[in-house]
């Protein structure tokens, strides 16, 4: 059987956000969505960087494994599901060495009448990461240059198959930082039953050196951070709505 190769960004041997414990973190190439506060805009174009073997990786992995307390491997991006042959053989294979599995994905690319690669996926994924970037499809579309269906629609589908997963949502003034959208957000994740952390996630603009290396424009130059108090108070209105949407 002909070795699978994957289309990799870069590694990460220490990464602290992407996951429980410490992580070594995958970050694939290639992404569908051009989400205008993206901070990797270097991750969208397919076929580009590194080209590497699953075992490659995992050789990598076992080199710092002693450091990664209570952690394991995270693939992130780009959107690693892009590569969902190569995700599924690394996966398995880091589960062959009992290692802990993350999926951090926007979801963008899950079609609910064609699940056979995702079920198979699933089986070696212990957690995933689910970044809903817009609760709003319209809203959704102007901020990533995509519907927000297939995202909802995984979403139900993580829930009915019982898979653990942390909701990941950037707060951005003037676009998702908004209390309707933020309630219609936490109404939507009472209907789910396999939340195991809400993560509301503050926006800046850390990336502006980026695109300018890159000789990209940045869309929102003209918005500013959010503060940490904001954040905090984005994350009560989700969390409230959630609270009151199960109650009834």
């Amino acid at each position: 059987m002909t070795e699978i190769i994957g289309n990799i960004h870069s590694l990460e041997s220490c990464g602290t956000v992407d996951g429980p414990g410490i992580r070594f973190v995958v970050f694939f190439q290639g992404c569908p969505m051009r989400c205008l506060y993206c901070h990797n805009p270097d991750t969208w174009e397919t076929n580009i960087n590194q080209k590497m073997s699953v075992e490659e990786i995992l050789n990598k992995y076992d080199k710092v494994k002693e450091f990664l307390k209570n952690g394991g491997l995270t693939a992130t991006g780009g959107e690693p599901m892009l590569q969902i042959d190569f995700l599924i053989e690394l996966f398995k294979k880091a589960k062959e060495k009992n290692i802990h599995t993350t999926l951090d994905t926007s979801g963008i690319t899950f079609n609910k009448n064609n699940t056979q690669k995702i079920d198979e996926l699933l089986n070696y994924t212990d957690l995933v990461m689910l970044d809903i970037k817009h609760i709003d499809p319209v809203e959704h579309n102007k901020l990533t240059g995509h519907t927000n269906a297939n995202i909802l629609d995984f979403a139900r589908y993580l829930s009915d198959k019982k898979i653990p997963t942390w909701i990941r949502h950037v707060v951005v003034p003037q676009i998702t930082y908004n209390k309707t959208y933020l309630q219609k957000l936490g109404q939507f994740l009472s209907t789910l039953n396999n939340i195991k952390a809400l993560d509301v996630l503050p926006y800046h603009d850390l990336a502006i050196a980026k695109y300018e290396n890159l000789k990209k424009v940045y869309p929102l130059k003209n918005i500013p951070p959010l503060t940490k108090e904001q954040a905090i108070s984005a994350r009560n209105t989700i969390l409230e709505a959630m609270k009151n949407a199960k109650n009834h």
